[in-house]
């Protein structure tokens, strides 16, 4: 471990906490982090939210809980290798998606469009709230909670998105609400920098789903890669890698990119048919694409600054613009046979009109709030803090407990009254 390259600064929590009995288990500040996350009531939550399709359609798909423990995997592994601290590059890694509310980026979409005027919604925004203020384990002199109260190193780790709020639609990490804490955790970095452990949490979490949302499409039967040997079909998939990820890439690039990942001996050669050697090797070319992409981020690191260690604000991870493509080629692949799928795209449309409807039953009728929102909710000092309550209870749901509380709340004619003015 690398506790020593980190200061006191680093180490350093929002509440100060005293030293635990001496007859504990001795754990460094870091270990620490990373247990608080690990136990969260949020992390459990994650395994009832859905990644690409929804927890209960299939039995090996993944979810969110399975996501995060996969990223961590990768994140703490890179973090090793490149020397950062593999606690909180896996603490970061475990708690990226925390704040993804029912139904993925399609709910995250939606609470965004009916948050506008409490300053929009963001899972990673949400994310640095849950850990600051909604999961609750320490409380400041003044009786309010700080969440889970990470050490500053961990919590920066967190943070994707070091910025507020630019535009509708564009990612940020932090709500006007949350901007005390937000600049205890940033004091003494200048602008809008993210620390090498967020980095390489962020690059462990396109690998991962790069690589396992196609792993989930083949042996769902959504996507087989031979298909990708018929020049039409190929140029389909590159206009939706366009439309989604790489708008000025052009189709050469993107076949040059599909051939050098096929150029590997793992690269399936034939169509999934769900036998064991079959899943055998699946399991193989996603071992080894996660080992190309991290490889040759760390052969890249070496070249670009030498034989060190990166810690904090140190160095700005490196990714070959071939890594780069690869990965894009990867995410464009599932999208084009998963994402866009009219079976998935009719889901969708009722997803969002379920959480619109919730949203507004919430808010009418917040007797209705768990205990926890409901103290909130009567805290709120206006109608934008009122909203951001309703917002963060829905947030909170899974997918089943979204559908549950939906039939229960939007079933009668007392669904539609006057929300709280």
């Amino acid at each position: 471990m690398n506790d020593e390259m980190y200061d006191e600064s680093a180490r350093e929590r929002l509440v100060p906490e005293p030293p635990k009995r001496v007859d504990a288990p001795t754990r460094q500040p870091f270990e620490r982090d990373r247990a608080r996350v690990v136990h969260a009531a949020a992390s459990r939550r994650l395994a009832a939210k859905t990644q690409v399709v929804g927890p209960q359609s299939d039995d090996f798909v993944r979810n969110r809980l399975t996501h995060s423990l996969e990223v961590a995997q990768i994140a703490r592994d890179l973090a090793r290798a490149l020397g950062s601290h593999p606690d909180i590059t896996e603490t970061a890694a475990l708690a990226h998606d925390l704040g993804h509310p029912p139904f993925g980026h399609n709910g995250e979409q939606v609470l965004d469009r009916l948050s506008q005027g409490c300053g929009g919604f963001e899972g990673n925004a949400q994310t640095l709230r849950i850990l600051t203020r909604l999961e609750s384990k320490t409380f400041d002199a003044r009786g309010g909670s700080v969440g889970l109260n990470l050490s500053r190193a961990t919590l920066d780790a967190c943070t994707k998105y070091p910025w507020q709020r630019r535009a509708p639609g564009t990612k940020f990490g932090v709500y006007p609400d949350d901007l005390g804490v937000f600049t205890w955790m940033r004091e003494g970095i200048e602008g809008e920098r993210r620390c090498v452990e967020a980095q390489v949490m962020d690059l462990a979490d396109d690998v991962a789903y790069s690589v396992h949302d196609v792993e989930d499409g083949v042996v769902a039967g959504s996507i087989d890669l031979t298909r990708l040997d018929d020049p039409g079909e190929r140029r389909a998939v590159w206009q939706t890698t366009r439309d989604w990820y790489l708008p000025t890439v052009e189709d050469d690039a993107l076949d040059e990119t599909l051939r050098a990942m096929e150029a590997q001996q793992s690269w399936p050669r034939a169509s999934y048919d769900g036998s064991r050697r079959s899943l055998a090797a699946l399991k193989n070319v996603t071992s080894d694409l996660i080992g190309r992409f991290c490889g040759s981020v760390q052969s890249a690191m070496r070249e670009a600054y030498g034989d060190h260690a990166f810690v904090r604000y140190s160095a700005n991870l490196v990714i070959p613009d071939g890594t780069g493509l690869e990965i894009a080629v990867l995410k464009g692949i599932a999208a084009h046979y998963v994402m866009k799928s009219d079976e998935r795209l009719a889901a969708m449309e009722r997803q969002r009109a379920l959480l619109g409807e919730l949203v507004e039953a919430l808010a009418a009728r917040p007797e209705h709030l768990d205990a926890a929102f409901a103290e909130d909710f009567e805290a709120a000092t206006d109608n934008g803090a009122a909203r951001r309550v309703v917002i963060d209870q829905v947030a909170s749901l899974t997918d089943a407990s979204a559908l549950s509380m939906h039939a229960r709340l939007c079933s009668s004619p007392r669904s539609a009254t006057t929300r709280r003015r």
